[in-house]
């Protein structure tokens, strides 16, 4: 793996745990931070494979762009717009006042970031 791509999971991997962290906390539990991180993570692992691809990429939070991406050398993650589209929005959506993510809602995007997590990580050769 290259040095880059170890960073890109690296760096996803501090957003796993603090989207795990912030999710299990019983005491103040910050739902919304859960459904940042866990769009974060898949990013980044999205960004991890797309490095380790040699495929260039602009600087983008959008997961559906990323995919988009990846999709001539991960075909058969065509399945994972539905998740990916679901981080986008919890990642967005719980950002500003006015909405606030619930238990239910954090354990979503938390579970969408972990399909998406070991997709990547299989496909990196990486434990899942």
């Amino acid at each position: 793996m290259k040095p880059i791509t170890r960073e890109w999971v690296e760096k996803a991997e501090g957003d796993f745990a603090t989207a795990k962290r912030e999710y299990r906390t019983r005491k103040s539990p910050n739902y919304d931070s859960a459904c940042f991180h866990s769009q974060q993570c898949a990013e980044k692992y999205l960004k991890a494979r797309l490095q380790e691809a040699e495929i260039v990429f602009s600087k983008t939070h959008n997961l559906i762009a990323l995919l988009d991406l990846i999709l001539p050398v991960e075909p058969l993650w065509k399945d994972l717009y539905p998740l990916l589209q679901t981080l986008n929005t919890l990642a967005i959506d719980f950002r500003y006042p006015g909405e606030s993510a619930d238990k239910a809602l954090a354990r979503k995007a938390l579970d969408a970031c972990q399909a998406v997590r070991k997709r990547v990580r299989l496909s990196l050769g990486l434990k899942s």
